[in-house]
């Protein structure tokens, strides 16, 4: 399974967050969003610092009770002159919470995995910063860098999100769909080092499950980190092949459900 240590989790969430901040100027404070319809830059801008902000607080606090969770959430800066600033201090204080020392501490993880607090909100601020930033990339016309092994850690934490104990109370119509009798898609990138991008996919009629490796599948779709980090997230089309570089081979309607009914996209 692909995981990042702590320290390049950090890094990685301070660097995506001033790409995405460079992306959000560049595009200007009323630009629509493509990949998020319903926002603009500023709407997007706002949601990844007060996000950070909020998730920071709950490390800081070590609040373990979700009914203590924090009520008020950061003023953005009116001034898109300021959101470089903003958006820094943000993702440094959210990067500094997730400390070595906080890492195992008593954290409240609104996902109920084996993962500690401070480590499921680091995943997911890290994937705000990378998806949001690609958000913002798109709206600037700009291209998105997004590492390899960034994107393989991001892909696994997407589908522990999808298969998690709580997803079925957050999205119950999203679970209900990933139900089925054994069907099975799988995820191979091809640009990880030794073999680690590969995600196996079972429908089973509780429920899905993953783990990594590979295995025999109804479908594979394989390509860069990346692109499959992209596509699953529903940011690129599985469609788009071209652009994306990916096969699939197999079922492609299997795929297709699959992304149709993954209603997490970001965190």
């Amino acid at each position: 399974m692909t995981e990042l240590n702590a320290e390049t989790a950090r890094r990685a969430i301070v660097e995506h967050t001033r790409r995405l901040a460079e992306s959000a100027v560049a595009a200007g404070p009323d630009a629509a969003v493509p990949t998020a319809p319903k926002w603009t830059v500023t709407d997007l801008v706002n949601h990844v610092g007060q996000t950070q902000h909020w998730v920071a607080e709950i490390i800081e606090r070590r609040i373990t009770d979700p009914t203590q969770l924090p009520m008020e959430m950061a003023v953005p800066p009116t001034d898109p002159r300021e959101w470089q600033a903003w958006l820094s201090e943000s993702a440094q204080r959210v990067a500094s919470a997730c400390s070595d020392d906080a890492l195992d501490a008593p954290v409240f993880n609104a996902a109920g995995d084996q993962r500690s607090g401070t480590r499921f909100w680091m995943a997911s601020m890290l994937n705000e910063a990378v998806v949001h930033g690609f958000d913002a990339a798109n709206a600037a016309g700009r291209p998105a860098d997004i590492e390899a092994d960034i994107a393989a850690a991001l892909i696994t934490n997407h589908l522990a999100m999808l298969t998690s104990p709580t997803w079925e109370m957050q999205r119950p119509e999203s679970a209900h769909a990933f139900r089925g009798t054994g069907q099975t898609l799988q995820w191979l990138a091809t640009d990880t080092a030794d073999g680690a991008g590969a995600w196996f996919v079972e429908r089973r009629p509780d429920g899905a499950t993953w783990q990594p490796g590979t295995q025999r599948a109804d479908v594979t779709v394989t390509g860069p980190a990346r692109s499959l980090l992209l596509i699953l997230t529903r940011r690129l089309p599985l469609t788009d092949r071209e652009t994306t570089n990916i096969s699939v081979d197999g079922d492609t309607d299997l795929a297709q459900h699959w992304l149709d009914n993954a209603a997490h996209a970001s965190g």
